[in-house]
């Protein structure tokens, strides 16, 4: 007996319809499966799990020839998503389920030798996908229900063990399915992130980063170490804006893809902080594999990407940043196609200013010749720096300082002068595909930051007597922008551009 289950795959950041064929012959007294479809090793091991799986739950395998084909037969197929589907296909084929019961409905899920259904990845979009294909119902393991349930408009049934879903999909069983009020969920779980009240001190670096969130401008932290670089940017999405539900549903969808959601909170409603070793390789940075999964880039989508020690990641590591950078996105190519993932994050990076870490600090001497400090920092290469607007010192901590309470303002605080200034960007950029002044092309840079005549000459001179590079032009002005709007202003004025100015430090030191 031919019998259809559909059931899902990933594809990249979507995923596709798989048909689940399962053709039993039940011409012979030996069993015989074969899979074909392209299977990789994990799917051609089920047929020995749903077997265990089909005993323990008092069914019995198709007799003869049984043959299952996974549909679209041209895309390799990957990971254990496809037990639970098979297995009730095996009990279809054989007359133990009526044929209307599998009718508008999408399956996956991972067996156990005893029928207990394990989770797996990737249910959020596999559940966004059965909804837009206008299936009814998703079947999923118990442990994916939530997930499952944020999408809205398909009955989404939670299932732990192979028994109770063949009980139900014959109607002994009643199953209500999961709901979720993503909105409700969305306010109740919000959790805080570290306050930068809590950092004493470094009130010209806290400047700066009110500056790079409410531009979302790319910030590098250069200073001594235990100076506080690491615990400044930890801080840097809790002066973000929160997360829009919009947001939320595609950084869930990479986190669910890469397996990384939590079980008490199957939606990530804090923006991603991600902070990779410097000894990461390419693949684990921008995504890899044969089937290529997210990587650090992507899970760090409309979050920060924290990269400490940014000098001593190797080259060939920080050059796949300019395309993700750039664009908001990596494409990852592979033999079998080309698959896209998002990458809308926020760069912050942390480095000494000398392979010491001691150059320009007071309270310890600095052992390093100034060859030894060019050669350090050029490590990090012109065209990647080119996409960090802004370059601030983080000096060493006084005793003063130290023995103080914290006496800065709360995250909330700045929080709510980056929403306005974010604000006043979303309407000035209405109708263009530039959202935020980081993001400015250089002919809105013409039209949007004009500068009077003292501003020229102030910008003119820091250039000639700062011996600030070219490439810093547009990047001041960019920031200039994003401290105008910070201060209610129209208009660029001096003091805007002069504070924008201050943070280029890396374009007039030795570099």
């Amino acid at each position: 007996m031919l019998v259809k289950i559909f059931s899902a795959a990933i594809q990249g950041f979507d995923s596709y319809t798989v048909e689940v064929e399962i053709n039993a012959t039940g011409i012979g007294e030996q069993t015989n499966v074969a899979i074909v479809g392209l299977p990789d090793n994990a799917i051609r091991e089920s047929r020995e799990r749903v077997k265990s799986a089909l005993s323990a739950c008092g069914h019995t395998h198709p007799l003869g020839h049984t043959t299952i084909n996974l549909a679209p037969a041209d895309i390799k197929k990957e990971g254990a998503a496809f037990d639970l589907p098979i297995a009730i296909g095996m009990i279809a084929a054989i007359n133990k389920l009526p044929g209307e019961s599998l009718e508008n409905k999408l399956i996956v899920g991972e067996l156990a030798l005893d029928g207990q259904i394990r989770p797996v990845t990737g249910v959020l979009p596999i559940s966004l996908h059965a909804k837009k294909i206008g299936k009814k119902c998703i079947i999923v393991p118990g442990q994916n229900a939530k997930e499952a349930g944020i999408v809205a408009g398909i009955d989404v049934i939670g299932i732990n063990h192979l028994k109770d879903a063949v009980d139900y999909l014959n109607g002994d069983k009643s199953l209500s399915p999961i709901r979720i009020d993503i909105n409700d969920y969305y306010t109740n779980h919000k959790n805080s992130s570290p306050d930068i009240v809590d950092i004493k001190g470094q009130d010209f670096v806290k400047r700066a980063l009110e500056v790079a969130a409410a531009g979302s401008h790319n910030i590098i932290l250069i200073g001594p170490p235990g100076t506080g670089k690491t615990l400044l940017a930890q801080r840097l999405p809790s002066i973000l804006p929160l997360m829009e539900i919009d947001e939320a549903l595609d950084t869930t969808k990479i986190h669910s893809i890469g397996g990384l959601l939590e079980k008490k909170c199957p939606l990530v409603v804090v923006r991603p902080f991600r902070s990779p070793h410097h000894t990461i390789s390419d693949a684990g940075l921008l995504g890899g594999q044969s089937n290529p999964k997210p990587g650090e880039v992507s899970l760090a989508h409309n979050g920060v990407l924290f990269l400490d020690e940014f000098p001593e990641f190797k080259r060939s590591v920080l050059e796949v940043l300019r395309q993700p950078l750039e664009n908001g996105e990596v494409t990852i190519s592979r033999a079998a196609g080309s698959v896209v993932f998002p990458a809308n994050f926020q760069l912050i990076a942390a480095m000494n200013p000398c392979p010491c870490g001691h150059y320009g600090n007071y309270q310890r001497q600095c052992r390093c010749t100034p060859h030894q400090i060019q050669r350090y920092r050029s490590r990090i290469s012109g065209p990647l720096l080119d996409r960090i607007d802004i370059h601030v010192e983080a000096g060493p901590i006084s005793e003063k300082e130290l023995m103080s309470s914290p006496d800065g303002e709360f995250s909330k605080t700045i929080r709510k002068r980056v929403c306005n200034a974010r604000s006043k960007q979303i309407r000035r950029f209405t109708g263009s595909s530039t959202l935020r002044n980081a993001d400015m092309k250089p002919k809105e840079i013409q039209t949007l930051c004009k500068l009077n005549s003292e501003c020229r000459n102030l910008l003119k001179m820091a250039i000639n007597e700062l011996n600030l590079s070219a490439r810093a032009y547009d990047r001041i002005l960019r920031v200039a922008r994003t401290i105008s709007d910070l201060a209610d202003s129209e208009d660029i004025d001096e003091a805007h551009l002069s504070e924008a100015i201050q943070y280029r430090s890396l374009d007039r030191q030795l570099w």
